[in-house]
């Protein structure tokens, strides 16, 4: 045993690696601590929380029982009209400001809450206020009492690497505090429909439900990103989890505080991938950018001088390689900030500031309008697109994604109405009967009965 030992110390030095470079295996295997990470995690894991949460439901009742003469005639004790239905161990959550007690976490770990509970990991439980929430990008942040915390540092996520280790601090299936290893496999991933604005980081190490919320971090204990989702074909963790950039989580939250939401703006352009086939029908050297297909009229981007055709490469000094890109990097600024961008007309590279401005286009909440369009976000479709109600987002876990609607899709019509906008929408749906749409995808169109 002790020369299966020494062969695997000297594996370090055969490689060409340095003791000081190379941590994962000491010199010794006797006399000598082996590597651990528990002495960063026993700095880290006191910032990461559980939470959970309760809802109040309404509680149906014949319209008798409500009659006090009724109830006075025939004796019947008083009954509440209200239950409360808790749920336990929803999610988890990071402390990054021990001073004023802020706790971020996803928005769908607290959706909806009427109440939302905090258990320390010294096992204190404390109930948490909600400061602010941004559904778009499942971001949250809620206050506890600011007493005795630890808060993890927070790391510039935009260093990491792919081959980075990482560990997830969370509490799957509500076992209690568990932590889990990996890399990041890959940085930068969107376009998956899981948010409205996506920029993941990738990684192998296993993220569970109720791992949702908790912290992602280096092996400096410091955060990286926030755990979110996981790829899970057959209902098990494939190794495949997505954390949203602690950048990202950071610059949400300081709106959250400043304004107590979120204000997006607008730049009016719309754009797609740059594919080969359009590289080549172009006639372009570049291969990497967001295409400029359409430009709204007296938008910031008209004023700034883009035109269709135009090939955004970079935004503030950030790479732009297809249009999940540039809709992240907008996406994350306020109205009236500036954006610096570069871009090809033609061959031709080229510069130029454009300043955010106000969005026009109204969004509504799909179940403000019937309960089985829950989990989606609808707009009228601009002058240029197709007359209806343009599907923006869709929750993968909702109704509505597993009947096979995407977005994109468009509404044309409800209910056997033609319609062009929210407005005509609202008119002709039932909230509580059936729903027949009709939806235009691409060239294609089809029914979809929602009951």
């Amino acid at each position: 045993m002790k020369s299966r030992l020494l062969l695997l110390a000297l594996v370090p030095l055969y490689l060409g690696l340095s003791s000081a470079s190379y941590c994962a295996l000491p010199l010794f295997a006797e006399g000598q601590a082996l590597p651990s990470l528990a002495p960063m995690l026993e700095r880290s894991m006191p910032a990461v929380v559980n939470i959970s949460t309760s809802t109040h439901i309404e509680v149906s009742q014949n319209p008798l029982l409500q009659d006090p003469f009724f109830r006075h005639f025939y004796n019947l004790p008083s009954q509440p009209r209200r239950q409360q239905e808790q749920k336990n161990s929803l999610g988890s959550g990071v402390i990054i400001d021990s001073a004023q007690g802020l706790v971020l976490t996803n928005n769908h770990v607290i959706d909806k809450a009427d109440k939302i509970s905090v258990t320390l990991n010294d096992g204190r439980q404390l109930n948490a206020e909600l400061v602010g929430t941004d559904p778009e990008a499942d971001v949250a942040i809620i206050r506890i009492p600011a007493d005795h915390l630890t808060q993890l540092p927070i790391a510039d996520s935009g260093n990491l690497r792919v081959g980075d280790f990482v560990v997830a601090i969370g509490n799957p299936f509500g076992l209690g505090q568990t932590v889990t290893s990996g890399i990041v496999s890959a940085l930068g991933r969107s376009g998956l429909g899981i948010e409205g604005y996506e920029d993941f980081i990738q990684t192998d190490a296993s993220i569970n439900p109720g791992n949702s919320g908790g912290a992602l971090v280096n092996l400096r204990g410091e955060f990286v990103g926030m755990n979110t989702a996981i790829l899970a074909p057959n209902g098990g963790n494939v190794g495949i989890g997505f954390a949203i950039p602690a950048n990202m989580v950071m610059a949400i939250k300081e709106s959250l505080l400043k304004h107590g939401e979120i204000r997006r703006g607008l730049l009016g352009v719309t754009t797609q991938d740059l594919t080969p086939e359009l590289v080549n029908a172009f006639n372009l050297e570049n291969k990497h950018g967001a295409v400029i297909s359409r430009i709204e009229s007296g938008s910031p981007a008209e004023k700034a001088g883009l035109e269709p055709g135009d090939i955004i490469v970079a935004a503030n000094s950030r790479p732009v390689k297809d249009s999940h890109d540039i809709r992240n990097i907008i996406g994350l600024m306020q109205i009236g900030d500036n954006v610096d961008i570069d871009y090809y007309h033609g061959n031709d590279k080229k510069h130029t500031t454009a300043t955010i401005g106000k969005p026009e286009r109204p969004q509504l909440a799909g179940d403000k309008l019937h309960r089985k369009l829950r989990g989606t976000i609808l707009s009228s479709t601009d002058k240029n697109q197709i007359e209806g109600v343009l599907i923006e987002k869709i929750d993968q876990s909702s109704e509505i994604w597993r009947v096979g609607l995407r977005p994109g899709d468009v509404i044309v019509s409800a209910n056997r109405y033609r319609i062009r906008n929210l407005d005509e929408l609202k008119q002709v749906v039932n909230a509580n009967g059936s729903l027949l749409i009709n939806i235009q995808r691409g060239q294609e169109g089809f029914f979809v009965v929602l009951q």
